[in-house]
């Protein structure tokens, strides 16, 4: 049990949730007018699984460099140490990445694409060098970790080829006597929505954790910024966010496509308003962690608008 905790295992099912939907949703769909995929049910569920391996991996790699910072921060929540020994996080931390590098190796070597390993490689270096640099240095943390979850889906379309061909084509393709959204673009969509959300959450975080960073002597937004600033930044990412889905929306309801709309703008702007509202009331540990856990419930209904666009899409 100490093992699932530590590896975040409700994080990880929400990226294997993310994948999931993403492939079912958008790629899938596409061996129904005959296009061969590599991501097939088997192969697909061997990426998502090397990308669990990795991401559980990472998380244990950080909590090893934060055990001083989590001592201050979380102390009733440690496991390192207390629980599971360091060495056997560095053990486990070794297997885990080289089981999800070996995983997608062999996926690779069928593709005939060696090439593609060098995205997971560089997830498993920059998840070292975020744990024992860049997480306590200004921005350039926040920014490698969302990053990396946005790779979560665009890992997806460097190893199903049969994207490749949508790569340079517009928005919307013709499919027989319809137009539909590329569903390389679609992916880019949730690709950028996963990095900007994960950015605020990652500040949102900071924030909670503002006194075991200050100890370390961590650079991080709100400790250079100081907190308003830091709130103000978040909300200008969240703007950023929240204006192209307001179009989407508009844009859906003129297409006459009521159940996506009114799912994207009761299950996302509503809560996203709501959320902008509630984050500068109060600069309280329990605050922040409250609106970190809101933030995240919010990338949930996000990840969930797939359902609803593969119903629009497809039927």
């Amino acid at each position: 049990m100490q093992f699932f905790r530590l590896i975040r295992w409700s994080n990880l099912v929400i990226i294997f949730c993310t994948q999931l939907l993403a492939w079912r949703c958008v790629i899938y769909p596409l061996s129904h007018d005959g296009i061969q995929l590599l991501l097939g049910f088997s192969n697909f569920f061997l990426l998502s699984f090397s990308t669990i391996l990795i991401a559980g991996a990472g998380y244990i790699i950080n909590d090893y460099f934060d055990v001083r910072i989590d001592s201050i921060n979380k102390p009733d929540k440690m496991i390192l140490e207390r629980k599971v020994p360091r060495r056997l996080a560095i053990i486990l931390h070794t297997v885990m990445n080289i089981g999800g590098l070996a995983l997608v190796s062999w996926l690779a070597h069928q593709a005939g694409k060696t090439q593609w390993v060098l995205v997971q490689l560089s997830c498993t270096l920059l998840l070292w060098f975020y744990s024992t640099h860049f997480k306590r240095q200004f921005i350039i943390g926040n920014i490698v970790v969302a990053l990396l979850t946005g790779l979560t889906i665009l890992t997806l379309i460097v190893y199903e080829p049969a994207l490749h061909l949508y790569l340079m084509q517009p928005a919307f393709v013709v499919a027989g006597a319809s137009t539909l959204p590329n569903p390389v673009w679609v992916l880019l969509v949730y690709a950028y929505f996963a990095f900007v959300l994960t950015w605020m959450r990652e500040i949102v975080k900071d924030m909670e954790d503002f006194k075991g960073d200050e100890a370390e002597g961590c650079l991080t937004m709100p400790i250079k910024w100081g907190l308003k600033k830091a709130t103000r930044f978040t909300l200008l990412l969240a703007a950023l966010a929240l204006l192209p889905i307001c179009f989407g929306v508009l844009k859906l309801f003129v297409n006459a496509d009521y159940l996506f709309a009114t799912y994207c703008f009761v299950g996302l702007v509503l809560p996203f308003v709501s959320w902008m509202f509630f984050l500068p009331k109060a600069a309280t540990v329990k605050h922040y962690a409250k609106a970190s856990r809101y933030l995240k419930m919010i990338m949930v209904l996000g990840l969930c608008s797939l359902i609803f666009y593969y119903l629009q899409a497809n039927v």
